[in-house]
């Protein structure tokens, strides 16, 4: 991974963060989550008119990819219902790391030196003790189990739009008409569920939604770009540094209670980072 790449990967962590800060706006996370989601294919449908729709032979792993964030959307917004966003982001984050290099190294045989392999298990060392420090006795335990199930989805999707960008051959018509079809997917569901007098309210909400889908769409274009000019397992590595980012959000944004851990795990995560820079 160049450094030019790194540092993009690094940005689009930071993004991340800031999406998912909007998800806590002041209604509910599932509501939140398609107002995002709805923004960013409306960006994304725009963005086709420069790309144009990706060839043939990437619709499968976009279809797939589109199921799989749908599972994605309603665990993580399920999780954010129950528990602070200090709890869920590092637990549906901190897994995702380990379990997307595992599935790299045997499905895509992607060889990685031990070098980076040792600062992929520091780093997703930092984030679960993040994860931990963010426990607390009150904690519903159908927040941990949504945010463990979206930790799984974030590993299968990554995987899967890794190798679908590099299918397509341009990430650039890959993200795009990823996020056109997420957005139309989850707005599908919301208008089952809820009905159109039931999505009224993001209305009001515009604003915030449109600088929400505008970072997740950004972020996550650069991971797919990065996917196929680097390893995936390094890019998801460096991605969920993400959880940094969201931490501090919590503490100083949404005023969540801060832990000494958080140091800790600050130190582990830089300390990975940098052994996948030396390597």
């Amino acid at each position: 991974m160049t450094l030019p790449v790194f540092l993009a990967v690094l940005a689009a962590a930071a993004l991340h963060a800031g999406w998912n800060a909007v998800l806590k706006i002041r209604i509910e996370p599932f509501l939140a989550m398609v107002l995002i989601n709805g923004a960013g294919a409306a960006l994304g449908g725009a963005a086709v008119l420069v790309t144009g729709w990706p060839i043939a032979a990437a619709w499968p792993w976009l279809i797939a990819s589109a199921v799989i964030h749908l599972g994605y959307s309603i665990f993580l917004t399920a999780a954010y219902a129950r528990a602070d966003m200090g709890v869920v982001y590092p637990i549906a984050r901190g897994s995702a790391p380990l379990i997307t290099t595992l599935g790299s190294l045997a499905l895509l045989r992607e060889a990685l030196p031990t070098l980076t392999l040792a600062g992929i298990a520091t780093l997703a060392s930092g984030i679960g003790l993040l994860a931990l420090a963010g426990r607390r006795r009150s904690v519903d335990p159908r927040a941990l189990a949504y945010a463990g199930l979206t930790a799984v989805m974030v590993s299968v999707y990554t995987l899967t739009d890794g190798l679908g960008a590099r299918a397509a051959g341009d990430p650039h018509a890959y993200a795009a008409a990823l996020f056109v079809l997420d957005g139309v997917g989850l707005t599908a569901v919301a208008l089952w569920l809820r009905g159109p007098s039931g999505l009224r309210p993001l209305w009001r909400f515009r604003w915030p939604g449109l600088l929400g889908g505008a970072m997740s769409l950004c972020a996550y274009w650069i991971a797919i770009w990065a996917m196929t000019v680097a390893p995936i397992a390094l890019v998801a590595a460096v991605r969920e540094t993400s959880v940094l980012f969201a931490s501090a959000i919590a503490v100083f944004w949404l005023k969540e209670p801060p832990s000494p851990a958080r140091v800790l795990s600050a130190c582990l995560i830089v300390t990975g980072l940098a052994l996948i820079r030396l390597a």
